[in-house]
C-alpha cells in the first residue's frame, strides 16, 4: 500500500466515524443503518464493507481504537517511581493528557457512551489495566504480594471510579479544564473519597 492509498483509507475511516457520531446523536445507534452511514459519509456501501462487516463491527473497532489510545497514555505511568507518585506532579501531567484526549474527542466519546459501548469501553480499560499491571508487570513498584485486596477488585474499583468521573465530566459539557479535572481526580485517587468528602 502506498502513502496516498494509506491517506485515502484514513480519510474514509474518519468520514465513516464522523457519520457514525452524527447519526447516533440524530437517531440513536439501534435505528441507524449502514446505508445511513454511507450516505452521511458520502461513500457507497461497498466502500463501507471494505473496512467493516456491519455497524456493530464499526462500533467495536471504534471502541478498540479509543481503548488503545487511552492505553498509550496510561502506559506512561509505568515509567514512574514511587517518588513520582509522592510528589504528585508527574502523575497529574499524565492525568491531564487523559482529559485532554477525551476533551478533543468529546463528541465521539459521548456518542459511544450513548450506546451499549459504555460498559464495553469501561471493561476494555479495566482489562488493559489488569494486563499491564499484573501480567506484564509494567509498574514494578506495584507488587501483587503487597496488595491489601485481590488484584481484580483493585483494578475494577480504579477503572470504574475513574471512568465514572470522566463520564460525569463529559455529560456536564466539559465545564472544568483538563488541569482542574486532573486535580479533582488526583484528590480522589491519592487522598481517597472520604478525605475528598471532608471527613478527616
Amino acid at each position: 500500500m502506498n502513502f496516498s492509498e494509506d491517506r485515502r483509507i484514513t480519510r474514509t475511516k474518519a468520514a465513516i466515524r464522523e457519520a457514525l457520531v452524527s447519526l447516533i446523536e440524530e437517531k440513536g445507534f439501534e435505528a441507524l443503518t449502514v446505508k445511513d452511514i454511507a450516505i452521511k459519509a458520502n461513500i457507497n456501501r461497498g466502500t463501507f464493507y471494505l473496512h467493516y462487516k456491519d455497524k456493530y463491527d464499526l462500533l467495536d473497532q471504534t471502541l478498540e481504537d479509543i481503548a488503545r489510545d487511552i492505553e498509550s497514555i496510561l502506559l506512561e505511568i509505568t515509567n514512574l517511581s514511587v517518588a513520582d507518585f509522592i510528589n504528585g506532579q508527574t502523575p497529574s501531567a499524565i492525568i491531564i493528557k487523559v482529559f485532554e484526549y477525551f476533551n478533543a474527542n468529546a463528541s465521539l466519546t459521548q456518542a459511544i457512551l450513548a450506546t451499549k459501548g459504555n460498559y464495553a469501553l469501561q471493561n476494555r480499560i479495566k482489562k488493559i489495566m489488569w494486563h499491564n499491571l499484573f501480567e506484564k508487570n509494567y509498574a514494578p513498584f506495584i507488587k501483587k504480594e503487597n496488595l491489601l485486596v485481590p488484584s481484580e477488585y483493585l483494578t475494577s474499583y480504579i477503572a470504574s471510579a475513574h471512568f465514572g468521573v470522566v463520564q460525569e465530566w463529559l455529560e456536564n459539557g466539559c465545564r472544568e479544564t483538563p488541569e482542574e479535572m486532573a486535580k479533582i481526580l488526583s484528590n480522589l485517587t491519592f487522598r481517597g473519597p472520604l478525605t475528598a468528602a471532608g471527613i478527616r
